[in-house]
């Protein structure tokens, strides 16, 4: 049955052929393409032909601050990243085409302050300052994704980077702007899957890209956008399959890949606004490296078949209460499913359909830029079969938020907040009802156009998710016997973080320091009992929710030298470094937790080449949890090439990347597959980019 879903998506390079068939006699693009930041940041929608993020000899000279003026949709404000008095890294154009992976969270975590989760290449959740899960909030296009990748590690969450335009992470708590669980951060893909803005004529991009090494297999991705001035359409799909890969030990079996997920969406423009819909299709088949089976014997592994579709209804009154105001609203409708195969029988089948709408007002009131929301949900999951470790859980969700802002010369102050209303109902068992409140302070100061210095309050509670309060069964996922606690408080933080800034022709530098105080922390003990798994004839680690109080602190920061711009090129060094610690407070470390960075990349361009090599240590992690082991250091050296070539309304980029190249083994601490599980050895990668 699920095989024969697939037949439904067009494959990839069929796609590919019949928009290049198409596309030397089309009109240039105006919006939708991957330069569409370009056109968001200045307001506009036209762009140049071809290319814009190459042709124009403008954008060549771009350095780091000007990429501050790129708009932030996940700010309800509509604020570019300087006017953001909260930390945020946003990844476009170049930068994004070079970090896109298969997973999100591999695809970002190269941001200072952001790593990832690993489950095998499939799998890959964003941890923002050492937290993740349900406290870092995934979204798409500015809703909530409502997956259940915060369930488990080996859950994907159901989102595809290839599509994206941009990629915004919003650090530290984020649930003034969604909910009581963005208290670690928010990723927001934009992928302009509803059109925002009018188009003219037709614009797309397509790219073909294949992986040889220690990685097999290709990816491959189109979209096509094309409109008037009245309606703007949408398209995109992506295919993508990799077989095992190698390690420097050897082959990592189950870590295969196969992906298909495609989008089609579409808005009407008037003079008071616009109103749009978008429905899209996400199969993801992958393995779980941690169960291979047995392939000597013929024993399949475990392996994930995950299937969802989403609905989404966008749209915005503009002027509303003067120049400038804007009423926007958002419905999303999501209805997914995996199961998880024990070879070739089911396992377990996870179910969640949930429906998610937004509303957001922003205004000027008495000179404050100003903007109030409401947002409500509610959801039903349910996990069926062997590992239904979960009972069927109702969660509804509402709450009312408000955001504000007022400069005085150089000085900016930022306020905001927001009361939430939880209800989580399993089918066994009691009730749980919660009311979070969170609020913010934010201040910069910015005394030249050099320096710009921030200091950011933020008090957040966060309600327990699900699989906090009500897990009692065997995780084989995750290889233990998990047992929640229904009697759990919510979780409170206070958080205090200092920002600094400096821009200058020759220097982009931004350094951030914070420290967050939990009370009632939520988070996952490593016993010393053992539970005795008759199916499986196996002894499972039991692991229980427990609560208490945390404290974390971290530095991060990145500088950016322009080392020159002359005959020999452009020439860039970028380096960066991120360190957190988060440790109970009467004493001993919590588990898995994000282990220190330090990298650095020399960037070179000329006219139409551009090249990198860059190097990232990841140290040993020895500040463990009781009975969590230690993981060692690695370094990781990775170089990137291309060539641009324009034409009348065709632009083409030629490709190639090497990983790994110094063939390190390398485990990832955050995984609970981390004395199993490495990642892969030297592997190279190359394709071509079309844009048009």
């Amino acid at each position: 049955m699920h095989r024969e879903s697939r037949i439904a998506l067009l494959p990839l390079p069929a796609a590919l052929a019949l928009l290049l068939v198409g596309a030397p006699g089309v009109a240039p693009a105006a919006s939708g393409t991957g330069g569409a930041w370009l056109a968001t940041a200045a307001g506009v929608a036209e762009q140049p032909d071809g290319d814009p993020r190459h042709h124009d000899e403008a954008h060549q000279r771009r350095h780091a601050k000007d990429l501050e003026q790129v708009v932030v949709t996940a700010s309800p404000l509509r604020d570019t990243a300087e006017k953001l008095s909260a930390p945020i890294e946003i990844l476009s154009g170049e930068q994004l085409d070079e970090m896109r992976a298969a997973s999100l969270g591999e695809t970002v975590a190269k941001l200072p302050g952001v790593q990832s989760s690993n489950f095998g290449p499939g799998v890959g959740r964003p941890i923002i300052r050492g937290l993740d899960g349900a406290r870092v909030e995934v979204l798409t296009g500015g809703m909530v994704t409502k997956d259940v990748s915060t369930v488990s590690q080996d859950h994907s969450p159901a989102i595809e980077p290839f599509v994206a335009d941009q990629i915004e992470v919003l650090k530290g708590p984020s649930t003034l702007l969604y909910g009581s669980g963005a208290i670690g951060g928010v990723v927001n893909v934009v992928d302009g899957r509803i059109p925002t803005v009018p188009v003219e004529g037709f614009s797309g991009r397509a790219e073909a890209r294949v992986f040889a090494g220690d990685q097999g297999g290709e990816t491959d991705m189109a979209r096509i956008d094309g409109g008037s001035d009245n309606f703007a359409l949408h398209a995109d799909a992506v295919y993508r399959n990799a077989r095992n890969y190698d390690t420097p030990e050897g082959e990592q079996a189950n870590t295969f890949i196969d992906t298909r997920t495609g989008a089609v969406g579409g808005s009407v423009f008037t003079d008071w606004g616009f109103v749009g819909v978008s429905a899209s299709r996400f199969e993801d088949d992958y393995g779980n490296p941690g169960e291979p089976g047995d392939p000597d014997e013929g024993e399949r592994g475990v392996h994930l078949e995950l299937r969802q579709n989403r609905t989404d209804l966008k749209g915005a009154v503009q002027d509303l209460w003067g120049d400038g105001s804007a009423l926007r609203f958002g419905l999303g409708h999501t209805d997914y499913e995996h199961i998880e195969f024990e070879g070739d029988e089911t396992g377990t089948t996870f179910s969640k359909n949930a429906t998610e709408g937004r509303l957001e007002a922003s205004l000027a009131l008495a000179g404050w830029d100003t903007a109030l929301g409401m947002q409500g949900g509610t959801s039903s999951f349910e996990a069926v079969g062997e590992e239904s470790f979960l009972p069927k859980t109702d969660t509804d969700t509402l709450g009312l938020f408000g955001v504000t802002r007022r400069e005085w010369g150089e000085w900016q102050l930022d306020l905001g907040g927001r009361v939430d209303r939880v209800s989580s109902d399993p089918e066994l068992g009691s009730a749980r009802d919660f009311r979070p409140l969170s609020g913010s302070v934010g201040v910069s100061w910015s005394p030249t156009e050099t320096w710009l210095l921030s200091l950011q309050f933020d008090h957040a509670e966060r309600a327990p998710a699900e699989e906090e309060l009500f897990s009692d069964g065997p995780h084989l996922a995750t290889l233990a016997y998990e047992v929640g606690d229904s009697t759990l408080d919510k979780e409170r933080s206070n958080q205090i973080e200092l920002g600094v800034q400096f821009r200058s022709r020759v220097i982009d530098a931004k350094f951030s320091a914070y420290t967050s105080r939990f009370r009632d922390f939520i988070y996952l003990v490593d016993t010393d009992d053992a539970f005795y798994f008759e199916e499986e004839d196996e002894y499972l680690p039991i692991r229980r929710w427990a609560q208490s109080d945390a404290r974390f602190h971290g530095l991060e920061g990145e500088v950016t030298f322009h080392l020159g711009d002359g005959d020999t090129g452009r020439w860039d060094l970028r380096a960066f470094g991120d360190s957190v610690r988060g440790a109970l407070r009467q004493g001993g470390n919590l588990p898995r937790i994000a282990p220190s960075r330090l990298g650095a990349d020399l960037r070179w361009a000329y006219g139409d080449f551009r090249a990198s090599l860059g190097a990232t240590r990841v140290a040993r992690q020895d500040r463990v949890a009781e009975n969590e082991s230690a993981t060692d250091g690695y370094t990781l050296v990775d170089a990137h090439l291309a060539y641009h070539m324009d034409g009348e309304h065709l632009a083409w980029e030629i490709f190639f990347d090497g990983n790994n190249l110094t063939d390190q083994n390398a485990r990832v601490h955050t995984s609970f597959l981390k004395n199993d599980v490495l990642l892969p050895g030297r592997s190279y990668s190359g394709g071509v980019r079309v844009f048009f």
